[in-house]
């Protein structure tokens, strides 16, 4: 059975672009501004889809609306193994057409905002990233889309690079970066220790150097040989 052929509630484009004014309006009203750092592949390992090399090189700066606006959600502080964990997430808006006008039109292959991707929060001067977007949170009001959901978890360093010629940005982990190229073999332990003053990977070495003896018989090793008495 056909809809009426008399109402137009899907694809008329003047209703459409009404929404999105009223939506980037109202972001722009009640939201903040953030910096979004987009993430350069340069070391990408095609069989695990991973890249051991990431560097953020590019920013750009639009407003979000705060969802999650009564507090950070996930799973919050809390003690493990690994020692302190920190797992405060948020979730910001960013209307279809501001993502066009400031991020693909400059990076044309950037149609939306990218898993991976960081976001610099103002607010509280902390480092998100993307871990999940939904671009259907508003389920095709009026025929089409105006939002992406950004779910963001704070950001678990690991020695990304950063050159995005933002000194807050940049320099933002200078006090936790451990590459240290002390030589051509690369950094050192003692190096390391003393970059790091909680590292104690030369105590670990020296504390395994009295148990670990490799000059015993390796019973898995191909040059035993077992006679036949």
């Amino acid at each position: 059975m056909a809809t009426n052929v008399f109402f137009n509630n899907y694809s008329r484009l003047s209703e459409q672009e009404l929404i999105d004014d009223l939506v980037i309006e109202s972001i722009r009203q009640y939201g903040v501004d953030v910096i979004y750092i987009s993430r350069a592949f340069k070391g990408r390992d095609v069989i695990f889809n991973e890249d051991d090399f990431p560097e953020y090189n590019e920013t750009f700066e639009f407003e979000v609306y705060v969802k999650n606006n009564e507090g950070f959600e996930g799973e919050g502080d809390f003690l493990s193994k690994f020692g302190l964990q920190i797992r405060d997430q948020l979730t910001l808006t960013v209307a279809n057409r501001t993502f066009e006008r400031h991020v693909t039109r400059e990076v044309v292959e950037l149609l939306r905002p990218r898993e991976g991707d960081l976001i610099y929060f103002p607010l509280n001067e902390k480092i998100f990233e993307i871990k999940f977007v939904e671009h259907e949170s508003v389920f095709y009001q009026t025929g089409k889309t105006q939002v992406f959901d950004m779910t963001c978890e704070l950001i678990e360093y690991s020695n990304q690079r950063f050159n995005t010629g933002r000194t807050e940005i940049d320099n933002y982990f200078a006090d936790y970066n451990t590459d240290i190229i002390v030589d051509a073999n690369n950094a050192t332990l003692t190096a390391l220790a003393q970059t790091d003053d909680n590292a104690g990977n030369l105590n670990f070495e020296l504390e395994a150097d009295g148990i670990i003896d490799f000059s015993e018989v390796d019973p898995f090793s191909e040059n035993i040989q077992i006679s036949d008495s």
